[in-house]
Formats: structure tokens, sequence, C-alpha cells
């Protein structure tokens, strides 16, 4: 089972997600993307392992999370936090300057083959995933080239997992509201 999780910052998505896996009588993995670029961030990342407890098995994945989907099953639930830190993991790494359109060419190809390998992965999964994923594209669009395309690229991504997943939830305020089962 695949279940996506989105909303704003803040809104309560983890803790969501958190619960929905706790109350599984099952194996649980939660897979960061957080990188801890700055102080800032290894305080938010400690934040979150202190909120899960000793049933939690962490597993570290900040770019390639296609490589994890075939090695759990149906005793598994997987926590996967979050997929918008996921993307910028990408566009931070291989993004090219501005102007270099061959080499944002050749980053678009890598991206996309990673995001369809992991959609691909999860599909033939046995393991229940719980997608935790930022809403961004509900403001304005930036000016900056780099944004537009985290803002393009996320909600490209977000289509494709509402799409293959089972149930959608999104999170306002800590409330949950069911967008597909």
């Amino acid at each position: 089972m695949i279940e996506l999780i989105i909303g704003g910052a803040r809104s309560g998505k983890s803790a969501h997600a958190l619960s929905l896996a706790e109350a599984r009588d099952a194996d649980l993995h939660f897979v960061a993307t957080a990188q801890p670029a700055d102080d800032e961030m290894a305080a938010r990342i400690e934040r979150h392992q202190r909120q899960r407890g000793a049933r939690w098995n962490l597993i570290e994945e900040p770019r390639y999370l296609s490589r994890i989907t075939e090695h759990f099953g149906e005793t598994d639930v997987l926590l996967v936090d979050c997929l918008t830190l996921w993307l910028s993991n990408w566009l931070c790494s291989d993004m090219p300057k501005q102007g270099h359109d061959q080499g944002h060419e050749q980053w678009h190809e890598k991206w996309h083959e990673e995001k369809q390998n992991f959609q691909h992965g999860l599909q033939q999964s046995a393991a229940h995933w719980l997608l935790v994923s930022n809403e961004v594209g509900m403001g304005v669009t930036p000016t900056n080239r780099l944004s537009r395309q985290f803002i393009d690229e996320s909600g490209w991504l977000h289509q494709e997992l509402a799409q293959i997943a089972s149930r959608v939830t999104t999170m306002t305020h800590g409330i949950p509201h069911l967008l597909k089962s």
C-alpha cells in the first residue's frame, strides 16, 4: 500500500504519518532524506529522532530512494520523510548554474530516471509506504529559476504519486483531510 501525506510546513504531516505507522503491528522503518547541512537542520533532525521510539529502524537515504524499495515485504512499514527534501537534495547537488541548458537536460534525465525507478519500486513492493511531502505549489510563482524548477518538479512528483497511491491525505493545522481512499 502506498499512502501520500501532503501539507504545508508545520501542518502535522510527520506526526500523522508516525501515528499511522505505529498503529500497525509491523516492523517500522524511518527513511530520512534530510541532511544536517547547518545547525538548524541538525536540530530539526534531532527533534524528529526524539519523536520516534525505539521501535523504529533508521534508513538515511538523501537521493536514491529507488535503491531501498525491493528490500522490504508485507511485515514492513516505511515512512519516507520527506519527498520535497529528497527533490531538494537532487536539485542542490546536480542542478547546473543558470545558462547551462545541456547540464540542465542531463540533470533532468537523471532525476526523471530516479523518480520513475522509485515509483516503479513502490508499485512492486509488498510493504506499506507512508510518503510525507510538503505542498509548495499554492503560492506565487517565484522569479528565481531554481525555485520555479523546485515547484514544478514537486508538483509533477506529487501528481504522479497521487495517481499510484491507494490513499492520499492532505494535512491542515493538524487535521487530516482524506482526498483519496
